[in-house]
């Protein structure tokens, strides 16, 4: 047994008895190779760096059932990694398939040449204001909060509020 398997099931004999800072080495230590088995399997990075962490969190979970490989638990990680990866796949898959038989409404068209125009010229105006008139502005008017909310929100006392939302 190198110094690296010996370093690594210490850490794994640590974590065993509930300390964080040795799983978080072990985290340290098998966290790229991890991730990079993740991001082959999976279509984004974002994916592949929940993917990464969830294995880590069933390592942790786990932990009392998990048996090391000569010593190492990356073994097990890439496993695990692979089966989120499928689990994520299935869910994906599941979840565009349930998307896909949704009936849709009908009555939902494009939006008519008014409301575009509307649009338009509320977006100009918008514009014109300084940011913390027209986030205001969007707030009651659209949003419909109540003047005290939005003035919180914007960071103004409601009476300041109420003059800048009159002259807005």
């Amino acid at each position: 047994m190198d110094n690296s398997e010996s370093t690594e099931a210490a850490l794994w004999e640590r974590a065993l008895r509930d300390d964080g800072d040795a799983f978080g080495s072990l985290f340290d230590l098998h966290h790229d190779r991890v991730f990079r088995r993740a991001l082959g399997l999976m279509a984004n990075a974002h994916d592949a760096e929940d993917v990464a962490a969830s294995a880590f969190f069933e390592l942790w979970r786990k932990r009392r059932v998990v048996l090391p490989v000569h010593g190492s638990v990356l073994p097990w990680l890439l496993v695990t990694t692979v089966n989120l990866s499928r689990n994520a796949h299935r869910s994906s898959s599941r979840y565009q398939r349930v998307l896909r038989t949704i009936p849709r409404d009908e009555t939902t068209h494009a939006p008519d040449g008014e409301s575009v125009e509307t649009r338009k010229r509320l977006t100009h105006s918008l514009k014109r204001l300084s940011q913390v008139d027209a986030a205001l502005f969007v707030l009651i008017a659209i949003e419909e909060l109540p003047l005290a909310e939005a003035a919180e929100a914007v960071g103004l006392k409601p009476s300041t509020a109420r003059m800048r939302l009159s002259r807005a």
